[in-house]
């Protein structure tokens, strides 16, 4: 967690040629051609009836051509984050990965998000939440209120069989959360 020397968090470190073959990142952008750093216009787009015209591309610095390219992003999440408390977050974070020079992204929003999937999670087959309290309930010294050491693999084991809170759910689609925080890895829970 936070390894910030790991192969998928360092930017710039796969080739063009990679980029283009291993992950087909080809039509990158409608405004910017990143390989190229030239700016696309509707006579250079393949379906333009002028496709083959020759018209000088306008060349873009690599600042300018980022720039662009975070703002098409900004518009283009918009369509994931339609309404609700949580729907300013994924530009945020958009905002924060285009100026915040690799420092970690906080944001209140986003642990309330977090808080409010956990605690409504009413799945009793694999919510960490529900099987942690399921633990405790079960095995908790109510006479002397601490839990026995010799029962911490129990709690373990709710952890090893529960599942991460993902936002996956179809409302996720609506309110920003799928597009910001598609998938959970790992959950580092401090209180303050």
């Amino acid at each position: 967690m936070d390894d910030y020397s790991a192969s998928d968090m360092r930017c710039g470190d796969l080739t063009e040629a990679q980029l283009k073959s291993r992950f087909h990142l080809l039509d990158i952008s409608a405004r910017v051609d990143p390989y190229t750093l030239t700016k696309i216009t509707p006579v250079s787009q393949p379906q333009s009836m002028f496709y083959n015209y020759r018209e000088e591309a306008e060349k873009v610095t690599r600042q300018e051509c980022a720039r662009i390219l975070f703002d098409e992003f900004r518009k283009l999440s918009r369509t994931f984050s339609l309404y609700g408390p949580y729907k300013d977050v994924i530009e945020q974070m958009i905002n924060h990965m285009q100026n915040g020079d690799g420092s970690s992204f906080t944001s209140m929003h986003l642990n309330s998000a977090l808080k409010e999937h956990i605690l409504r999670d009413q799945s009793k087959e694999n919510s960490t939440h529900f099987l942690l309290q399921e633990a405790l309930n079960n095995h908790i010294d109510w006479d002397k209120k601490v839990y026995p050491a010799e029962q911490k693999d129990e709690l373990y084991k709710a952890i090893l069989e529960g599942r991460l809170p993902k936002f996956d759910r179809s409302q996720d689609n609506f309110n920003g959360m799928g597009i910001t925080v598609h998938d959970t890895w790992a959950s580092t829970i401090t209180t303050f």
